[in-house]
């Protein structure tokens, strides 16, 4: 059943010119992935204070934490991808079912991975080499999983914002958490001599704070274009599977990069021990900093494709494909470029005790090389999103897949243990494979986009035809 709705301002952009909509999509969610940036190196940064192994802890602990955001993450890329086509398609009453679906499978899933996350952590880290620092790890890790459905609930609802292409209110729940996670960490980490375990608390009571706002749009305020009442909740496996598709996909790749991470983290402390793993830690948050006009775009892309497949127009769908590559390039070279130029000056933020000073000529050096990371990788994620957008979360994640699981790892084992280069080889070895791997994607997008041109124009005739 089909509902007509009058159309906001967001609405029309989304299915309007592809160009001005990942403009106007991508800049607010690099604001917000800036903000999430800025509190992870907030968290570095402070945490670093405490010493190398405190640091190190939060490197073992990043890539399971990559895992937890990710459940959110995935079940939110799965309700952005159908809410989009189905407004792309006009019909809302789906839109708002599928809206729905996502907060109940929020609540399964978070109550599934936090026993397995709890029960599990421990051999996890001593598989990771966590070594002395397991203790600080621990300290940190049993409260971040203990509050997964706070992560995973905060990302689904900031997807169904972005969804209908609401930016602003998804930006300004996003800043409240980094805002005041950014405030809460010297305090509960020194202030208040918590430690470590400060910096997960201030986590978990800023993000609190950031589902509060949320709800209070949705549910009291009650100004979306979607209605997420109850009442409009029809369990239908169709929706479900759907959501999954792309979900579990998803999720998936998230899983992946925890994996890249733990396996990179497995090389770095047999070419040098924890020290190294401190030392990329610190780099790679850096490198994620760059990421985010990559990630913004990105996701701009997933909610222009879903709009654009679901309406059956091709135009759209190549168009915004092929925009947002050539604008994720070109911001990428200029970002590149500062990293290397900055490198010294950057790598000091996080070696300004001296338990850490030590660390900078590395963190400089690391910094350096890692910056291509950032041109090497803007065709693929463009690709991954693409396919997310159009419901093919499989091929987005045979892409990642490719490029992280397999190709980055095992260019990063060549040039640091084959070739004999050591650390800077493990750091030149992730860009190579990063770079290889995006470039199968794209062709592969290509090659969809254009069999997609014949399904549109079949359908457009059709439609014509009945008329």
């Amino acid at each position: 059943m089909l509902e007509t709705k009058d159309k906001n301002e967001n609405i029309e952009m989304i299915t309007g010119d592809p160009k001005r909509a990942i403009r106007k999509l991508s800049v607010p969610m690099m604001v917000s992935m800036l903000l999430i940036m800025m509190y992870n190196i907030a968290d570095s940064i402070w945490v670093a204070g405490l010493g190398a192994d405190a640091l190190a802890a939060i490197g073992f602990i990043t890539p399971l934490f990559t895992i937890l955001v990710g459940l959110g993450n995935g079940i939110g890329a799965g309700a952005n991808s159908l809410i989009a086509r189905y407004i792309g398609a006009n019909d809302f009453l789906e839109a708002n079912n599928a809206g729905l679906h996502a907060i109940v499978i929020s609540v399964i899933v978070s109550a599934i991975f936090t026993f397995i996350m709890l029960t599990a952590m421990v051999p996890i880290l001593e598989i990771m080499g966590a070594g002395d620092t397991i203790q600080y790890a621990l300290d940190y890790g049993y409260i971040i999983f203990g509050f997964l459905f706070i992560f995973v609930f905060s990302g689904v609802l900031s997807a169904i914002f972005r969804s209908e292409g609401d930016m602003r209110r998804a930006t300004i729940a996003i800043a409240v958490t980094a805002i005041l996670n950014i405030i809460l960490d010297p305090i509960f980490i020194y202030y208040l001599n918590m430690g470590i375990m400060g910096a997960a608390w201030a986590t978990i009571i800023s993000c609190t704070v950031s589902i509060l706002v949320m709800s209070y749009w949705i549910w009291i305020k009650k100004d979306l274009f979607l209605d997420l009442s109850p009442k409009n909740f029809k369990y239908k496996g169709k929706i479900m599977t759907d959501t999954l598709q792309v979900a579990i996909p998803s999720t998936l790749e998230n899983i992946i990069f925890s994996a890249l991470a733990i396996m990179i983290n497995s090389m770095l402390v047999i070419a040098a021990g924890t020290t190294a793993v401190a030392v990329y830690t610190a780099s790679m948050r850096i490198v994620q900093l760059c990421m985010i006009p990559m990630i913004g775009i990105g996701t701009a892309v997933l909610t222009v494709a879903g709009v654009a497949y679901g309406a059956h127009n091709y135009n759209n769908l190549k168009i915004g494909h092929s925009y947002a590559i050539r604008l994720g390039f070109g911001v990428s070279i200029i970002l590149g470029a500062i990293m290397i130029i900055f490198s010294s000056q950057i790598a000091t933020a996080f070696s300004y005790t001296s338990a850490s000073a030590a660390l900078a000529p590395e963190i400089a050096t690391a910094i350096s090389i890692l910056s291509l990371f950032v041109l090497a990788i803007p065709h693929g994620i463009m690709s991954s999103m693409m396919f997310q957008g159009v419901g093919k979360g499989t091929y987005s994640l045979i892409i990642t897949l490719l490029r992280s699981l397999i190709l980055e790892t095992v260019t990063a084992y060549l040039f640091c243990f084959i070739f004999g280069w050591g650390l800077p080889g493990i750091y030149a070895g992730v860009v190579f494979g990063c770079f290889l791997g995006g470039t199968v994607g794209y062709l592969w997008a290509k090659f969809f986009i254009k069999k997609f041109k014949k399904i549109a124009k079949d359908s457009y005739g059709a439609v014509v035809a009945a008329k």
